[in-house]
């Protein structure tokens, strides 16, 4: 969900993106679910992307296509109570960005799920996939992602409703000043605290601001204490760490991503710098 492009080692990227096509089949996919965590085609992409794969990757492309023909389907109807979409659209938000930086935002699926996103967004800016009929406010976590998609499709296409519908959605999270809560004033949840590096769908102040730097709102009075908390963040040595649980797992375990992060001080660290600029 990077800001702009950020300047990587060579040598690990390029290992990075090696490891993350490793196992990929002729069609594209892995040998599992598009969405299986962490090691389907859409959880490799977005870690492709951020890696700043080139887009006319053919690898990454047949990755893509088989994320579409799956997320893209009409056949996933939206689900609907009390006149509000209850979405997972951190799945939608994740694979529109993915496909507008791979060149693929012409392509009538992703338009379906700009479609779906703009559809969705409920009242107050946000998205959710609470199905609770009592549930009237966005979840943080299903926002993020659509922020994220729906400015990389505005940047590749123009389109104006899908800036609009990200700075509504970006308002949300000022409204909160990125990590609080309106009625205490206290960090909504702890974990939203930490830097983490995958965050797959997970919310957190990092993220937060990142998603705001992509409206050019990170600059915005009331995201001085997310700019300030990472600012105090930073090491002696002048870098940044993803110190948060990890979401992925190393090998042994049930749940695996396909390459070693380790504390993802290469790509966190010009990632921050650039908020900070």
């Amino acid at each position: 969900m990077g800001v702009g492009r950020t300047k990587l080692d060579p040598a690990w990227r390029k290992t990075m993106i090696a490891g993350l096509l490793r196992g990929q089949r002729p069609d594209g996919s892995f040998g599992v679910h598009p969405y299986d965590k962490w090691t389907g085609a859409h959880w490799r992409l977005i870690s492709l992307v951020e890696l700043g794969i080139p887009r006319t990757n053919r690898a990454a492309r047949a990755a893509a296509n088989s994320v579409l023909d799956w997320i893209a389907n009409p056949r996933r109807a939206p689900f609907v109570v009390k006149g509000l979409d209850r979405r997972h659209a951190s799945m939608e938000g994740n694979a529109l960005a993915v496909c507008c930086r791979l060149g693929m935002a012409t392509d009538p699926r992703v338009h379906r799920l700009v479609d779906l996103l703009l559809r969705a967004q409920w009242p107050d800016g946000g998205w959710n996939c609470d199905r609770d009929p009592a549930a009237r406010r966005s979840s943080f976590h299903e926002s993020l992602a659509p922020i994220w998609g729906l400015v990389e499709y505005h940047r590749a296409t123009g389109d104006g409703p899908s800036l609009q519908a990200a700075q509504r959605a970006g308002e949300l999270l000022l409204d909160h000043h990125v990590f609080r809560s309106t009625k205490t004033g206290e960090a909504i949840h702890p974990e939203w605290l930490h830097i983490h590096w995958p965050h797959y769908w997970h919310y957190d102040f990092f993220h937060g601001l990142r998603a705001l730097a992509m409206l050019d709102r990170h600059a915005d009075r009331r995201a001085d204490d997310a700019r300030q908390l990472l600012i105090a963040m930073r090491r002696k040595d002048g870098t940044w760490r993803a110190g948060g649980h990890r979401y992925w797992r190393s090998k042994g375990n049930s749940t695996v991503e396909v390459v070693n992060w380790g504390d993802a001080s290469q790509i966190v660290t010009p990632v921050a710098m650039a908020m900070l600029q």
